[in-house]
């Protein structure tokens, strides 16, 4: 059966050509107090009226000997500015290039000599910037994600390890309207400013580069973004694009070695993690073949139709709709994640020689977690479009057996140097001898 393309249907409808999403993980189809302006669990990468992107121009290497005398400039990863009250020699020059509407990148080499490569208007691709700040160059504000469903107002971070200005992602206009991934992005001077105790230096065909304080990582699934996938590799890209394997630890002076046959060009299903938030890229084709809100809600409803039953209790089970995806219902179906027997809500069954959380599963006598069961519905995360079998473990997230098995082999970078699978849906770091869990519904006994 033919299956128009991405670009036949845009023109079809008359809609401007969408690039692809950014969905971050740990957010079951929207932030805890609601998507609000750029900051949202979901961004959609569309072509712009005009371009918006850039490409290096002009090298400007300057020297200033008494440079002893100057005020030093800041260390800092996306500031342009002197904290002294006269500006440097290389920041004029850089004011010089920002007042003819160009952007730069500041290498500052050493207190005497800086490099500025000046970028100037490309014709053929669009921008897109995501970091923390809520400044206006950022079309995608990500703030650090708290694991299990704690997101909320009262939760705070105390020093975000996102960087302001995090990464910029470069859509080609044209088809098959690639996009690539560079770290860093141009701050409300347009400018990215890498300092002198940043990781940066100049490659053999002599041009600059650096990496970030924290770094830009990505993950390439291999086989692309369905059942079948396999985990990639972690890599970490650089300022201009490059890609090189991990650091020791993700501040760490030394980058990693270059991976010359590996490219800066994200695919459907590619990882980027910015320490703090790690986000789900899909491609508009991708997300044609993807699962729909409505498809998870008729999913919903046909397990509920079935009628499930507690086998105690006899009571019928449903799971709540989803916009009550957050608050436990009387029916909501909980389950025992060392088995998967699915039952009502009881009150028995601890043990006092378990954890608080643990309980006797009464049909087999299986010790182990038991939780409310969610279904997952940010369809984003899916694989296919399967019914919801498998539960993550230990959060209980359900979704298609696929689905469910192919996030719990991919890990996801933690802290510094760690990586675990977690769960898609509320980033709670997986446990169990597989992650997740068959689980076993008992239909009505009528």
């Amino acid at each position: 059966m033919f299956s128009p393309s991405q670009e036949e249907l845009c023109a079809l409808n008359k809609e401007p050509v969408k690039y692809g999403e950014l969905v971050v993980l740990g957010y079951n189809g929207s932030l805890p107090n609601g998507d609000r302006g750029r900051r949202k669990s979901r961004f959609a990468l569309y072509k712009r009226s005009k371009a918006s992107g850039v490409k290096p121009s002009t090298v400007h290497v300057i020297s200033t000997p008494q440079a002893s005398k100057l005020t030093s400039l800041p260390v800092t990863e996306c500031l342009g500015a002197s904290s002294g009250n006269q500006p440097s020699i290389p920041e004029v020059r850089r004011n010089a290039i920002s007042s003819k509407g160009h952007h730069s990148i500041s290498y500052t080499l050493s207190r005497s000599q800086t490099v500025i490569v000046e970028y100037i208007h490309d014709k053929d691709t669009d921008m897109f910037q995501v970091g923390r700040s809520t400044e206006s160059p950022i079309d995608f504000v990500v703030t650090d994600t708290i694991s299990g469903n704690q997101n909320n107002d009262e939760t705070q971070i105390t020093q975000s390890t996102i960087s302001r200005f995090a990464c910029r992602i470069v859509c080609d206009r044209n088809p098959p309207y690639t996009a690539r991934i560079f770290a860093a992005g141009f701050d409300s001077s347009k400018n990215i400013f890498l300092g002198e105790k940043a990781a940066k230096w100049k490659n053999p065909d002599g041009h600059m580069d650096g990496l970030t304080t924290n770094g830009v990582l990505v993950m390439h699934p291999k086989g692309g973004f369905t059942e079948e996938s396999k985990p990639g590799v972690w890599r970490e890209i650089s300022v201009c694009g490059d890609v090189y394997t991990l650091r020791e630890t993700r501040s760490a002076q030394q980058r990693g070695k270059l991976v010359e046959n590996e490219t800066n060009i994200l695919q459907d299903g590619s990882l980027i993690d910015l320490c703090g938030a790690t986000l789900l890229w899909r491609t508009a084709d991708g997300l044609l073949h993807t699962p729909t809100q409505k498809h998870i809600e008729a999913l919903r409803q046909e397990i509920n139709a079935a009628r499930p039953q507690c086998p105690v209790g006899l009571n019928t089970l449903a799971f709540p709709s989803i916009n009550r995806k957050d608050v436990v219902e009387e029916k909501q179906p909980w389950a025992y994640l060392s088995c998967g027997h699915v039952h009502g809500y009881h009150n028995w069954g601890h043990r006092s020689d378990t954890e608080a959380n643990e309980r006797e599963c009464p049909m087999c006598r299986t010790v182990g977690p038991y939780v409310p069961l969610w279904l997952g519905c940010e369809a984003g995360f899916y694989v296919d479009a399967g019914p919801p079998t498998h539960a993550f473990t230990p959060c209980g997230h359900v979704c298609s057996e696929k689905s469910a098995k192919y996030w719990s082999q991919i890990p996801l970078p933690h802290g510094t140097h760690a990586f675990h699978p977690a769960c898609p849906f509320c980033a709670t770091q997986l446990s169990g001898e597989h992650n997740c869990i068959k689980l076993i519904f008992q239909g009505p006994i009528d």
